[in-house]
């Protein structure tokens, strides 16, 4: 079995063909079953975003399963399966895992370094195990992803990048619209980036602060928190048209700020410009917006891609490329042991059967050994079948973990070397039922 990753993102298709992949968590469903009706593929977790499809696979043929997750992805979305083509990526093996892991630190996001992916993992993770998808190999993978995700943000400098990202936004807002510190910021939102925007733009001691979001109690909350003013989402028409700058980060799934809005916030103020920097995913503010006159729409791909090159936004992308780099080794060696592993408990077992059958004939030939005699020879007898399996068996796990060999053959080596019955080692290798493979992180 391998391990098959096959996607479309924000990286291979446009906004408009996501839009059209968009699942639902009937149609999920419905994919789910379907990718697992195919004859190469027995474990597969889909991860579905606003911004990214991806099927990940257990796969028992690498051609077969492209062709079935190609087909099903068509069927289920209803898009023509040659457009779909010129949008797939496929990821296979190191490359699979090491794609995984970079996607759950929010390497490949397009606001670098988000964490909602680790939620949006976690949430794939338990879906997969409450419907049987998820087997034991994925939820090896998925945990191993979590963990690599949460060491991103906490081992790495990759939230200070977040937090650039907020500074090159507001930076470049300037730009557009004069000093802050005589500019009305108006926040749309309440969550944590926003709380993130506020804060900065109130340390940046800008003339005016609002904060408007759909539930009053939160808007309320941050703007008691940062000196701002909260407004009703009713007025949000109101409040652009006041603002110099209107920073978004909402997680609605429509635009919240449309063209005519602004257009007619603008009509109000001809000769006084507008930045609007939108940091929401997807996509708060109507791109057309940016072709009004006056205004300038700073996207947030645009603004990833900034700081991208900056000091900053390079050392915390390479911290985190190393990470990845390092997991993905750390992942294999894991697995890799775990392979060989049922061979090895399998050949002990087998020494210890061999022993007692020993014993057994010899109670039979000299049965009137006494207990003490007979216990120092079963004794000695253990220690010897110990000393002559200690070193290979050692060997084996070590070699296994160098990669060296092919991936499963040491296994294959003791197993035939010793005569070990395959039902027995699949047996001692048998993993966890589906969906109980353990807690989520």
């Amino acid at each position: 079995m391998s391990l098959v990753v096959m996607g479309i993102s924000h990286h291979s298709a446009p906004m408009a063909l996501l839009e059209r992949i968009s699942l639902d968590a009937a149609a999920a469903d419905l994919l789910t079953s379907a990718l697992l009706g195919g004859e190469h593929i027995d474990e597969v977790a889909l991860l579905a975003t606003c911004n990214r499809l991806e099927v990940y696979a257990e796969a028992s043929a690498f051609h077969g399963a492209v062709a079935h997750i190609g087909d099903a992805v068509a069927r289920i979305t209803g898009v023509d399966r040659e457009e779909l083509n010129a949008a797939f990526y496929v990821h296979y093996e190191d490359r699979a895992i090491a794609h995984v892991f970079s996607v759950a630190c929010g390497l490949d996001a397009m606001a670098v370094g988000e964490a909602q992916i680790l939620g949006q993992i976690r949430e794939t993770l338990a879906r997969g195990q409450a419907s049987g998808a998820v087997g034991h190999e994925l939820n090896l993978l998925l945990q191993h992803a979590l963990r690599v995700g949460k060491r991103a943000h906490s081992d790495t400098d990759l939230d200070r990048y977040g937090s650039s990202l907020v500074v090159a936004g507001l930076d470049r807002a300037e730009r557009h619209v004069g000093s802050l510190a005589s500019a009305s910021v108006l926040v749309v939102g309440a969550g944590a980036m926003s709380s993130l925007v506020a804060t900065t733009a109130a340390r940046r001691g800008v003339a005016s602060l609002g904060v408007v979001n759909r539930t009053t109690e939160r808007s309320s909350r941050l703007a008691a928190a940062t000196g701002a003013t909260a407004y009703e989402w009713d007025a949000l028409h109101e409040v652009i048209a006041a603002a110099d700058v209107v920073v978004t980060c909402t997680g609605a799934m429509d635009h919240v700020v449309d063209t005519a809005m602004v257009a007619a916030a603008m009509s109000t103020r001809p000769s006084r410009p507008l930045a609007l920097v939108d940091l929401a995913l997807p996509r708060d503010v109507d791109p057309a917006v940016g072709e009004l006159p006056g205004c300038r729409l700073l996207a947030l791909e645009n603004l990833g891609h900034d700081l991208a090159e900056t000091a900053l936004g390079g050392e915390a992308l390479r911290q985190v490329q190393d990470l990845v780099v390092s997991e993905v080794a750390a992942f294999l060696v894991s697995r890799r042991q775990e392979a060989v592993g049922p061979a090895v408990a399998a050949l002990r077992q087998h020494a210890a059967s061999v022993v007692s059958s020993e014993m057994e004939r010899l109670d039979a030939r000299v049965p009137d050994m006494d207990p003490r005699t007979r216990e120092e020879v079963k004794l000695a007898v253990h220690r010897v079948v110990e000393k002559l399996l200690h070193t290979p068996t050692v060997r084996v796990k070590e070699l296994t973990a160098r990669g060296r060999g092919v991936e499963g053959g040491y296994a294959d080596a003791l197993r035939e070397l010793f005569d070990l019955d395959h039902a027995h080692v699949s047996t001692v290798s048998r993993p966890p039922e589906r969906g109980g493979a353990g807690d989520l992180p």
